[in-house]
C-alpha cells in the first residue's frame, strides 16, 4: 500500500469529497470523477435535499480530517423536534435529556463545497467534473467516462477505485451484471416519496417560525417537517403516498388541490407558505428506497462506500452521518491492515456490514414514528421516562435515539439492539401502569417495576436499564 499508488474515486458528494480529502492527507495520489458540474459555480440541489441533519457521529469525521470549527460555522442546532397539530398547537419534545446533546441543520451544498475545497489544497488531489462513468471493468481496475463537457468518452486506469456514486452507482451495476462473484443485491422502496417546498423569511429576514428545532407535522399515513437555513428560510418536505389515501402524489394535480389539501392537513404551515402552489408544481418528486449488497469489494481492487452500498431512507437524519463514518471507520482499517488493500477492504465490510444494515432498519422504523407514533400519547409518556432518565443518568442511560445520534463510540447494530430493550421494557412498564413520571410510586412499587422490567426482553442490554429504572421509581416516588 504505497503512497505512489493512484487511487480513483467515482462521485464527489458528501461521502467522495471526504474520503478525497482524508485520503490526500494521507499522502495517497487521488483522481475523483464526479458527474455533475462543480456545486461551487453552479446550483445542482434540485431534487435533492437542500439541508440534512448533522449529528455526532458526521462530527466525529470533521474532527478527523481538521475542520470541525468550520463546518460547525455552518450548522443551526436543533434542540428536538416541534409538533405540530391540525389546530395549530405545538409541542417541543427534546431530543435528549442532557442539555448538551442537539443535532444540527446543514446545507448539503455548503458543507459538500467545503469538504471539496479543503480536499482540493492537497497537490495530491484532483477533481474532475461534468465526467459521467459508464461502467467499470474491476478486472483490469479502469473504469470508462463519458465527458459532458466535449461529448467524448475516455477510459481512467488506477490501482484502486472507490465508488461514492450515490444509490445509482455505476460500479455497483457493474458488480451486480458483471457476473464474476457472488453479488447480493435488494433494493426495497416505500410507497411513500417526497418534494422539497420552502418557509420563505420574512422581509427583514427573520424565521417566521421558531428557529432551533426540527418542526414536524405528523398525520398519521404522510407528513411534512421543515428543516431551518441560514438565511433565516425552512426547507419543507412532504412525504406522501404517490397512489393511496384521499391526497396522493397522483391526485394533487392542480394548485387547488393542493391548497385545499394543506388547507385541511396543515394549514398553520400554509399560512406560512405564499408560494406553496408555485413551488409544488415546479419542485421534482422524488421515491425513497433502501440498497443493501455485499460484498462491497472485489479483490482488493475495487470497493464501494456510503450509499453506493448502503443507501437508506432520511427519517433517522443518518444517511449523511454514516457515510461519514464509513470514512472514518475505513480509516481504522487502513492503519490496522497498512500494505494489503484486500484484507483492508475484507476486514472493513464484514466489520461495517452489521452496522449499514441497522441504520437501515432503524430508518424505517423511525418512518413510521415520525408520521404517527409520536402523536401517540403512549409514545409521549414513553419520551419522559426516557428524558427523566437521561436527565438523571446522564453518564449511563442512553435512549435508542440518543444512542444512535450522540452515542458515536458505539455502533448502529449495538445502538439498536440495547435500544430496542429498552423501548420493549419503557413500553411494557407504562402500558401496565406500573411507571408514571407524573405519579408517586412507593419504594414496593419501585422494586415491582424492577422485576417487570427483568421479565419485559431477555436481552443483556437490559443489564443496566434494570438499574436506572428502579433508581429512577425511587426518585419519583420522593
Amino acid at each position: 500500500m504505497t503512497k505512489q499508488q493512484n487511487i480513483l474515486i467515482i462521485g464527489a458528494g458528501l461521502c467522495g469529497s471526504l474520503l478525497a480529502l482524508r485520503l490526500g492527507q494521507r499522502g495517497y495520489n487521488v483522481h475523483v470523477m464526479e458527474m455533475r458540474p462543480d456545486l461551487r459555480k453552479a446550483d445542482i440541489s434540485a431534487g435533492r435535499s437542500i439541508n440534512l441533519a448533522f449529528s455526532n457521529r458526521g462530527n466525529k469525521a470533521m474532527k478527523m480530517v481538521g475542520i470541525e470549527d468550520k463546518v460547525q460555522a455552518l450548522c443551526i442546532p436543533m434542540n428536538g423536534r416541534m409538533l405540530h397539530d391540525k389546530d395549530g398547537n405545538t409541542m417541543l419534545s427534546n431530543y435528549s435529556g442532557r442539555d448538551h446533546e442537539y443535532i444540527n441543520s446543514i446545507s448539503r451544498g455548503e458543507l459538500n463545497g467545503l469538504l471539496l475545497t479543503e480536499a482540493e489544497k492537497h497537490d495530491n488531489v484532483k477533481l474532475f467534473f461534468n465526467k459521467k462513468c459508464k461502467s467499470i471493468d474491476f478486472e483490469k481496475t479502469t473504469a470508462f467516462f463519458k465527458d459532458n463537457d466535449t461529448n467524448t468518452e475516455f477510459v481512467e486506469d488506477a490501482d484502486i477505485i472507490i465508488a461514492t456514486d450515490g444509490a445509482g452507482s455505476a460500479m455497483r451495476k457493474s458488480y451486480y451484471l458483471g457476473k464474476k462473484f457472488l453479488f447480493s443485491f435488494s433494493q426495497n422502496w416505500l410507497t411513500h416519496g417526497y418534494k422539497e417546498l420552502s418557509i420563505l423569511p420574512t422581509k427583514t429576514g427573520d424565521y417566521k417560525t421558531y428557529k432551533n428545532a426540527l418542526h414536524i407535522w405528523p398525520r398519521g399515513d404522510f407528513m411534512v417537517i421543515a428543516l431551518p437555513n441560514l438565511d433565516g428560510s425552512f426547507t419543507v418536505t412532504l412525504f406522501l403516498s404517490f397512489d393511496q389515501g384521499e391526497y396522493n402524489f397522483n391526485n394533487l394535480t392542480t394548485p387547488e388541490i393542493v391548497t385545499e389539501f394543506f388547507k385541511k392537513e396543515f394549514p398553520d404551515a400554509l399560512d406560512l407558505m405564499p408560494n406553496l402552489a408555485e413551488e409544488f408544481f415546479e419542485n421534482p418528486t422524488a421515491p425513497l428506497g433502501t440498497v443493501k449488497c455485499f460484498p462491497w469489494n472485489y479483490k482488493g481492487h475495487s470497493l464501494l462506500l456510503g450509499d453506493s452500498a448502503h443507501a437508506i431512507v432520511p427519517f433517522y437524519g443518518q444517511g449523511m452521518n454514516a457515510s461519514f463514518e464509513d470514512v472514518v471507520e475505513f480509516d481504522v482499517f487502513l492503519d490496522a491492515h497498512d500494505g494489503n488493500w484486500e484484507t483492508t477492504f475484507k476486514a472493513f465490510q464484514t466489520h461495517r456490514k452489521v452496522d449499514t444494515d441497522a441504520i437501515a432498519d432503524l430508518a424505517i422504523d423511525n418512518f413510521h414514528e415520525m408520521k404517527d407514533h409520536i402523536a401517540n400519547p403512549i409514545f409521549q409518556e414513553k419520551r419522559k421516562v426516557e428524558m427523566a432518565l437521561e436527565a438523571e443518568f446522564p453518564e449511563t442511560y442512553y435512549s435508542k435515539y440518543s444512542l444512535v445520534t450522540f452515542k458515536e463510540t458505539i455502533g448502529y447494530n449495538e445502538a439498536m439492539t440495547v435500544g430496542r430493550a429498552q423501548d420493549k421494557a419503557i413500553l411494557s412498564l407504562i402500558s401496565h401502569q406500573k411507571i408514571n413520571p407524573k405519579e408517586s410510586r412507593s419504594v414496593e412499587v419501585a422494586l415491582r417495576c424492577f422485576t417487570i422490567a427483568i421479565w419485559a426482553t431477555v436481552t443483556s442490554a437490559l443489564t443496566f436499564l434494570k438499574f436506572h429504572l428502579f433508581c429512577a421509581a425511587r426518585m419519583w416516588s420522593k
